[in-house]
């Protein structure tokens, strides 16, 4: 278990990455970010949606100088999408250590972009096609560039943009420490490889088909302001023996401890600021039963061998498949069912999707309770604790009153207030979290459309339409490029595209 905390990060960049919830590295980020910050190449081979984004940005983020108002990071993306989602995570991961990161693609306003690079961002995040559209005009200055990153190469090459990534690495300063990402290797980046970069050391995961046997899954999809309600009544219904919430931050599991504590369940919470004391007096009572919700953070719940948990919430979806994995994995233990529910905003779909294809499981939908289904599971369990005191045979001295009370009522009456009586009421508080973000990966939406074996151009005014080699159209009075294209690169006269960034992606 590698947490951030001991990569060696600088104060602002460390600030920055545990406010946007991460703790726990992922494999491909405990891998790449010691040797990228010691200055190697690297080759990074995995999947998407395993935290390419930070492994990548926090090494070149900390080499920043954030004085020297020059371009000194290029991030090389296939489509315009994945440049937003990039610059996002860039941006948010250097915020404290006030670095300035520009998005540039294709469809947008070509002189607005100059006027933007002329500012001299200190890291752009570029499609190939016009990236090298503002190489050949002059308009970006790569001379001062100390790292380069190639994100998600074979999609590059299958979209036709091998010749357009080696032209923009001849640009660049061979001083330079050059990373590349790819899920595949083909020859062509092997080739890539070898040739553009200084001696890389590979960092390979295993696309591996993690499974989870004896465990039901279930996903709820919900408003992030509507999640906590939903989980309280699903408390009420499942009626957990021992549950396990898991939230993505330090703040998120005290907010959430705090709310659960105030509706009437005995909970407590476990992270990386408690001592190690409170948290194996946490985890005492969690054990005994003297909890009935255990909340906790990824980093806390690593490692915990705790018997008898009959349920899992993911109150946030994790950022990683394989943190879905250990989570859920905390149930369905020795030989016993286990129960797993998570909790999916709208914009966290895709995420899903990658955790489903990842462990290989189809995660079933449930719907979201109403509050009189969730009063109806607290009933239930009322029943449960009637019917057990009347099987015991042991209320002979409860009987004259009994007695009693069925000459003055009626028999109906007297077991629905003992029902009553029995049942757990929760305190109507309202409880308001703090916003997350959330947890995003990129669309996997790829026009690969081929044309005799070549990828179809996109249809915009200034192409030549003869599937040539990337040059100026003379032809056409704005010299607009007409070079190798990517999805999404067409000119911003002719569709109406918007720019609105993609928030929150953790790639």
């Amino acid at each position: 278990m590698t947490t951030f905390n001991s990569l060696g990060l600088s104060k602002s960049v460390l600030k920055s990455v545990l406010q946007m919830g991460f703790e726990e590295a992922t494999p491909i980020q405990e891998q790449t970010i010691p040797l990228a910050m010691d200055g190697r190449d690297v080759i990074g081979q995995a999947q998407t949606g395993t935290g390419k984004t930070a492994a990548f940005g926090i090494p070149m983020i900390e080499k920043i100088n954030q004085d020297m108002k020059k371009t000194q990071g290029i991030v090389i993306a296939p489509t315009r999408e994945l440049a937003m989602q990039v610059a996002t995570e860039l941006n948010k991961l250097g915020q404290y250590k006030g670095v300035r990161v520009l998005p540039v693609y294709g469809g947008t306003d070509m002189g607005r972009q100059i006027r933007e690079l002329k500012n001299q961002p200190q890291i752009v995040v570029a499609t190939p096609g016009r990236l090298l559209d503002h190489v050949r005009r002059k308009t970006i200055n790569l001379s001062n560039i100390h790292t380069a990153v190639l994100d998600e190469a074979d999609e590059m090459l299958n979209m036709g943009f091998i010749d357009d990534i080696k032209a923009i690495l001849n640009a660049i300063p061979e001083q330079r420490q050059t990373l590349l990402f790819s899920a595949t290797m083909p020859k062509e980046i092997h080739e890539i490889a070898t040739k553009m970069m200084k001696k890389p050391e590979t960092v390979k995961l295993k696309a591996k088909q993690m499974t989870v046997e004896r465990i039901d899954q279930y996903f709820v999809e919900v408003n992030e302001a509507k999640k906590f309600d939903t989980l309280t009544r699903l408390l009420d219904i499942h009626m957990p023996e021992l549950a396990i919430v898991f939230g993505r931050t330090k703040r998120r599991v005290d907010e959430l401890t705090d709310g659960l504590n105030a509706r009437g369940f005995r909970a407590e919470g476990i992270h990386g600021d408690l001592t190690q004391g409170k948290r194996m007096s946490v985890l005492k009572k969690f054990k005994r039963g003297a909890l009935e919700v255990l909340v906790a953070t990824d980093v806390a719940a690593r490692g915990l061998d705790i018997s008898g948990v009959t349920h899992v919430y993911n109150f946030d979806i994790p950022q990683d498949p394989e943190s879905y994995v250990h989570r859920i994995g905390r149930t369905g233990r020795a030989g016993k069912d286990g129960h797993a529910v998570s909790f999916i905003t709208p914009r966290e779909v895709a995420q899903l999707h990658l955790i489903e294809k990842t462990t290989g499981t189809k995660v079933k939908r449930m719907s979201i309770p109403s509050s009189d289904e969730a009063h109806k599971g607290q009933q239930k369990v009322a029943v449960d604790k009637l019917v057990q005191s009347l099987e015991s045979n042991n209320l002979d001295a409860y009987h004259a009153q009994a007695n009693e009370l069925i000459e003055q009522y009626d028999s109906v009456s007297v077991v629905a207030a003992a029902l009553k009586m029995l049942t757990k009421e929760r305190k109507d508080v309202p409880v308001k979290l703090t916003s997350l973000s959330p947890i995003s990966v990129k669309q996997a939406v790829r026009d690969k459309h081929k044309k005799n074996g070549k990828r179809q151009y996109d249809r915009r005014k200034g192409n030549n339409g003869n599937g040539g080699k990337g040059g100026y159209n003379r032809n056409n009075k704005s010299k607009s490029y007409a070079g190798k294209r990517g999805q999404g690169q067409s000119s911003g006269r002719n569709r109406g595209y918007s720019q609105k960034r993609n928030q929150g992606n953790n790639q």
